[in-house]
């Protein structure tokens, strides 16, 4: 087994190295570092037959963004999490393995497999050898996406398990900042959660955040999104930057980070988020230039096809809702459009649909699609009825805890107001 892995490791450095001749990639270059980091946090030991399949791995299935090609760089995960974990375990063998299934998470989620994404995640609990930060980062990424397929109340629980991991491990190896760290990040989390839930006085998880060396990424984006919702504008812009520039300061694809919750999401739901707050304030421009950035990393990392672009859509339908009211303008058939292609690509179930209990994937963007695109509707004379049915449609999915769906299409300037979409999961805070 030694051998046929090492042997797959050399055939995916090279195969890797003649992608990447051909194909720039951002953070995906082969690395070998005695110590992986990302956001303050830090793993030794581990195989580097390992990290060059996982860097294969993903660069090939993301370059090509096709079934086959994701088919592919699955499998070489599998191939190696089969070595690693077959051989005993030890640190290094449960590291890699931990990787692995982080990195069979994040390839899954992104084509639409959340409960294969899921198992995969949950194996890592399992690991008990395995560094503190795989087992949490784990955790992080399987309370993002029951967040995002709508199960809060155990990505509620998962939050607190997150935070007793970490109380019964304490300060991995002696170092504090290691620990300090990743505690960061199980609050940011379950902050997170608490924000979803309709609870805006979520501050107490984020205390401290301003100046801790490990607010950045996960940690900046929902401290920003509370900030934001709050009406707290010019600090929550402060920590949507410190988000953005926390990613692009990541080196390398080995980040301890799992699906909806990797560094490529967070860029894209930070951008979105900083185009909406532009929005709110009335800066247009700005806006639409930041929230189109969001638009292009969105198609680029999960293909023009998915249904994250919708949400991005969903975004900028909104924004020029807003500016279209507040410069006396139109800009119906803009709007009309955007939302028409965001509904399509959030396959949306037809409003026909009696059933109440139908399964409405990304519920919140859904619902606000649908109810943004009746108003256009219900503006047209001869489109008046077609709008007044979706409207009925969208008003009955609509299950936001906090905002009333007329609210959320409002965006409202109240300070408790104020909805934000979090473009990683899908929901709306």
């Amino acid at each position: 087994m030694l051998l046929i892995a090492a042997g797959l490791g050399r055939a995916a450095t090279t195969a890797a190295r003649t992608l990447q001749s051909r194909v720039p990639f951002q953070n995906h270059y082969l690395l070998f570092p005695s110590a992986l980091r990302f956001y303050g946090t830090s793993v030794s030991n581990v195989d580097p037959v390992a990290l060059q399949m996982i860097n294969y791995a993903l660069a090939h299935a993301r370059t090509q963004k096709s079934d086959e090609s994701y088919a592919q760089g699955l499998l070489v995960l599998e191939q190696c999490l089969s070595s690693n974990l077959r051989e005993g375990s030890d640190n290094s063998s449960e590291n890699a393995g931990g990787m692995v299934l982080l990195a069979m998470s994040s390839l899954l989620s992104e084509r639409g497999s959340i409960n294969e994404a899921i198992e995969k995640l949950e194996k890592v609990q399992d690991l008990t050898h395995s560094y503190l930060g795989i087992r949490v980062a784990a955790l992080e990424g399987l309370i993002g996406l029951h967040l995002e397929m709508g199960q809060d109340d155990t990505s509620s629980v998962l939050a607190d398990k997150c935070l007793q991991l970490l109380q019964r491990n304490g300060p991995e190896n002696g170092d504090r900042d290691e620990s300090g760290v990743l505690e960061t990040r199980a609050k940011a989390v379950k902050g997170l959660v608490q924000l979803v839930l309709g609870n805006i006085e979520s501050e107490p998880y984020f205390s401290g955040f301003q100046e801790d060396k490990g607010c950045s990424g996960n940690v900046a984006l929902p401290y920003g999104e509370l900030l934001h919702a709050t009406g707290n504008f010019p600090l929550a812009k402060q920590f949507y930057e410190k988000a953005i520039q926390g990613v692009s300061e990541i080196d390398g694809p080995f980040a301890l980070e799992a699906s909806n919750m990797q560094s490529e999401e967070v860029l894209i739901g930070a951008t979105c988020a900083l185009g909406q707050l532009e929005a709110h304030v009335g800066n247009f421009a700005n806006a639409e230039e930041i929230l189109t950035r969001a638009l292009t990393k969105a198609e680029q990392h999960f293909g023009s096809h998915h249904p994250k672009v919708g949400v991005i859509l969903t975004s900028i339908a909104l924004m020029f809702r807003k500016k279209a009211k507040m410069e006396h303008s139109s800009s119906i058939l803009i709007q009309e459009g955007l939302y028409r292609r965001a509904i399509d690509l959030l396959k949306a179930p037809p409003i026909e649909t009696e059933d109440a209990e139908v399964k409405v994937d990304r519920r919140d963007i859904t619902a606000l699609a649908r109810g943004g695109y009746a108003e256009t509707l219900c503006v047209q004379q001869n489109r008046k009825g077609e709008g007044e049915k979706m409207k009925k449609w969208a008003e009955t999915t609509w299950k936001n805890s906090r905002l009333s769906l007329a609210e959320a299409l409002e965006l409202c300037d109240h300070s408790s107001k104020v909805p934000v979409i979090d473009a990683r999961i899908s929901r709306v805070l």
